[in-house]
């Protein structure tokens, strides 16, 4: 007997005899229950049509009998599907008579690849991302691997001293932006970052680690409700995160902090135009520093 492959363990010809030996069944039970409804008939005495019945009818049954028996033959031939299949039972969604209306078993089909894809490429990035976990933040900024400092404190207390060379060196590196730095609670800095006559930012820090930062404008009253910049500054510190190079993430937010010179200057990068509802573009993108009105960046 050929053997052809449906799946791997399955016998492509007794699984084409099988089909037949279904539809040989299912015409014997249908002679069943045409005996039963046809009845006692073409019989002149009571008695010779009882016997025309019972005749018939287990001649019926028999005809079931021996094409059940075929069909489970048949179907140990038939062999096994791959122990391996990923949908197990949920295949048996594909004989929903109404497929056209419920395609349950397609759309299974489809989400099980999409997951097994976005497993694969999760994995591939995972392995990227670990092998490049101190370049990212630095690179988004243009920082140089060189001009890292070789030597840093690793733990989360660092000493004022060594916070105070830090936030000297970023203050140095950008002319438009002052950093005043004051200690009005013990250890713990907080800085008043004064851009050009655009901006004032008020940046608590624990240690080396940003807390909280609020965004004013330059004549504002620090003591009023924050805006819309204070929430973009928010979601960029939680952006910026490298716990091992803290001096990096401070550096990160700078420099993004940095881009709000031009706050009224810059278009938006989206619709091109320099107010919505009255507003400048008060978003500036992580990674290209460009502006955006808050709705156009979605």
């Amino acid at each position: 007997m050929a053997e052809g492959a449906l799946s791997p363990g399955v016998n492509l010809e007794a699984f084409s005899q099988a089909i037949a030996a279904i539809q040989a069944l299912r015409s014997s039970v249908t002679r069943v229950f045409d005996c039963l409804k046809d009845g006692m008939r073409n019989k002149e005495t009571l008695e010779g049509r009882e016997k025309g019945f019972v005749a018939a009818f287990q001649e019926s049954l028999h005809s079931v009998s021996r094409d059940l028996g075929e069909l489970e033959r048949l179907s140990n031939l038939v062999g096994k599907p791959s122990e391996n299949h990923p949908l197990h039972n949920s295949g048996l969604l594909s004989l929903d008579p109404v497929q056209d209306k419920t395609p349950l078993y397609s759309q299974l089909l489809q989400a099980y690849k999409w997951s097994n894809k976005l497993q694969y490429h999760a994995g591939l990035a995972s392995g990227l991302l670990n092998q490049q976990s101190l370049k990212r933040s630095a690179n988004q900024m243009g920082v140089s691997a060189k001009r890292r400092p070789k030597a840093q404190p690793t733990t989360l207390v660092l000493p004022p001293q060594y916070v105070d060379d830090v936030i000297s060196r970023i203050d140095r590196m950008f002319p438009e932006m002052s950093i005043q730095l004051s200690r009005p609670n013990g250890t713990s800095a907080m800085l008043l970052v004064t851009l050009g006559k655009v901006l004032k930012v008020i940046v608590v820090m624990r240690s080396l680690f940003i807390d909280r930062t609020i965004v004013k404008g330059y004549n504002e009253n620090v003591y009023t409700e924050d805006g819309k910049v204070t929430d973009h500054a928010t979601t960029a510190l939680l952006h910026y995160q490298l716990p091992q190079m803290p001096d990096v993430v401070v550096r990160s937010f700078m420099t993004w902090l940095r881009s709000y010179i031009k706050l009224f200057q810059a278009p938006c990068q989206r619709c091109g135009k320099f107010l919505q509802d009255g507003l400048p573009p008060t978003w500036r993108d992580f990674r290209t520093l460009e502006a955006f009105h808050d709705t156009c960046r979605q």
